[in-house]
């Protein structure tokens, strides 16, 4: 199905153009993040780790779920180990799905929300938890790594940057909590991936269609800049991950940091990767072994709030990936 998008369907100026300002791409081995990859929220003020800092024990994190049943949706969501409800698909009768990828999928998800390879990490993401901003205190926070969550069929892939402070590290689901993902999942929605243009906890509801998402990095790190080491230590995951993602025909990168990824996980992968290595840009399109690899700014607010990337621009990335994928 195609969707094909004018003007009437972003609705009466939903984002008003601005000035776009230029950042300047990272090479393809260098550690530093370009702008497009800042995906952490303005005004939330990133805290250093505390020495000791973690996350609350299990037992009592599901005391205080229980106490405050009758709450909110958001708040009295559970926060079970596995995280299975991230992982929805949609029309099965129209697309079977083979049963041995969806387990292989929880199970690499499992696996995921267990590792702690990364001390700086696991000590970041547990330091978040346990002093979070005023507005998410009394919220458990999941404080695990994040796995990749949708359509397990899925023709078309996203992969960014990794999960955000007090978005998917709270939440425990991709690009969910944060203004980032509502503006992602505001353009899934309105071209025909997602069932609902917001997503907000898990088991809010969403569904993606014939769409998977994913991130290079798992764990959200300090000021959103993985290290070298932590990306090649998180890299394993996501060469797994597109192994089991067998349908997948399109790849969407968000920011240079999931172009990146993606090729260095491809290479690994046996798949063949063009040299010179492709440029990362919005719009960009490379071949990468049997599949197309599309480039999309990322949806940080340095990018939203400055014009650099709008609402039709981002609606034309997927319009472009459902094009790609059929």
């Amino acid at each position: 199905m195609f969707l094909f998008l004018g003007a009437e369907l972003l609705g009466g100026g939903e984002i008003a153009a601005m000035q776009a300002r230029q950042h300047p791409f990272v090479g393809f081995d260098r550690g530093k993040l370009a702008a497009e990859d800042v995906v952490e929220h303005a005004g939330v003020v990133l805290r250093v780790g505390r020495a000791g800092g973690s996350a609350a024990p299990a037992a009592a994190a599901q005391r205080r779920r229980n106490d405050r049943r009758g709450g909110t949706e958001e708040e009295g969501a559970l926060q079970d180990p596995a995280g299975r409800d991230s992982v929805r698909w949609h029309d099965d009768d129209r697309k079977p799905m083979s049963s041995e990828r969806r387990r292989a999928l929880g199970a690499l998800a499992d696996e995921v929300h267990g590792c702690r390879l990364c001390p700086r990490l696991v000590e970041w993401r547990e330091a978040q938890a346990a002093d979070p901003p005023r507005r998410y205190r009394g919220q458990d926070y999941w404080a695990r790594p994040v796995s990749g969550f949708g359509d397990p069929d899925a023709r078309m892939v996203l992969v960014g940057l990794a999960p955000a402070a007090h978005g998917a590290n709270r939440t425990g689901r991709m690009f969910t909590g944060d203004r980032s993902g509502d503006w992602l999942y505001a353009s899934l929605h309105r071209t025909g991936f997602a069932n609902q243009p917001h997503s907000r906890w898990r088991d809010d509801g969403l569904e993606l269609r014939d769409a998977y998402i994913t991130a290079t990095v798992r764990c959200a790190p300090p000021a959103n800049k993985p290290t070298p080491e932590e990306r090649d230590a998180c890299l394993p995951y996501l060469e797994r991950e597109l192994r089991l993602l067998e349908c997948r025909r399109v790849l969407v990168a968000l920011g240079s940091f999931g172009w990146d990824g993606v090729l260095r996980a491809a290479r690994a992968l046996g798949e063949e990767v063009p040299r010179p290595r492709p440029k990362f840009g919005h719009g960009a399109e490379a071949e990468v072994g049997s599949r197309r690899l599309l480039g999309c700014y990322h949806p940080s607010q340095q990018n939203t709030f400055t014009g650099k990337l709008t609402a039709p621009m981002t609606d034309e990335i997927f319009a472009r990936a459902r094009e790609l994928a059929e």
